[in-house]
């Protein structure tokens, strides 16, 4: 069976799989478990840097995909990218909640004067620079950290080699930064 072959039938098992998850088929979702908690674990990792935690949050990121999986759509887009985005919204309010703690218990013993920053006003700032690179790295840019596609994916659909994708977004990324510095990684892991 050449690759196409492969990916096809491939395609074909994770729709029946999602077919069967809706159904409440905890099979399916312990075959789903096993073809994407390595990524998203991955995923969650690298947001929050602590394995515990990163534990938890897989298990929830799971236990949502099994309580909301009549609301995922394949027309809407891959079941990945649906998981992706339960797994990081997870760590997000994660990181708000704990951020909420700490500031709870800094305020009862320092005054902050400095004016928060206000990340709604940062991001259309960085959407204006994001508009101004050249077109190939605004569509980098937007396939991986809006669409959340991988850069294989990604590149498939540009239709460039792997190594040119990813020297586009090295190369939107270092423009980008020169703009905004640490505040990038912020907005980016905040999208």
């Amino acid at each position: 069976m050449d690759t196409f072959g492969k990916s096809l039938t491939l395609m074909q098992d994770n729709a029946l799989l999602i077919k069967q998850l809706q159904a409440k088929d905890e099979r399916a979702l312990s075959k789903l478990y096993d073809n994407y908690s390595g990524a998203l674990y991955s995923v969650i990792l690298k947001m929050i840097k602590d394995e515990g935690i990163a534990q938890d949050l897989l298990q929830e990121t799971f236990i949502t995909i099994w309580d909301k999986s009549h609301q995922y759509s394949a027309e809407k887009g891959r079941f990945y990218t649906w998981a992706y985005r339960i797994a990081k919204n997870k760590v997000l309010n994660f990181i708000r909640k704990r951020d909420i703690l700490i500031q709870k218990e800094d305020l009862s013993v320092y005054k902050i004067e400095e004016e928060p920053v206000t990340f709604d006003d940062e991001f259309l700032k960085l959407k204006g620079a994001i508009n101004k690179l050249e077109t190939h790295h605004q569509k980098a840019i937007e396939l991986v950290y809006f669409k959340g596609l991988t850069h294989r994916e990604a590149h498939k659909d540009m239709d460039v080699p792997l190594g040119t994708f990813k020297s586009y977004i090295q190369q939107a990324l270092r423009q980008l930064k020169s703009i905004y510095g640490e505040l990038l990684s912020v907005l980016f892991l905040i999208m």
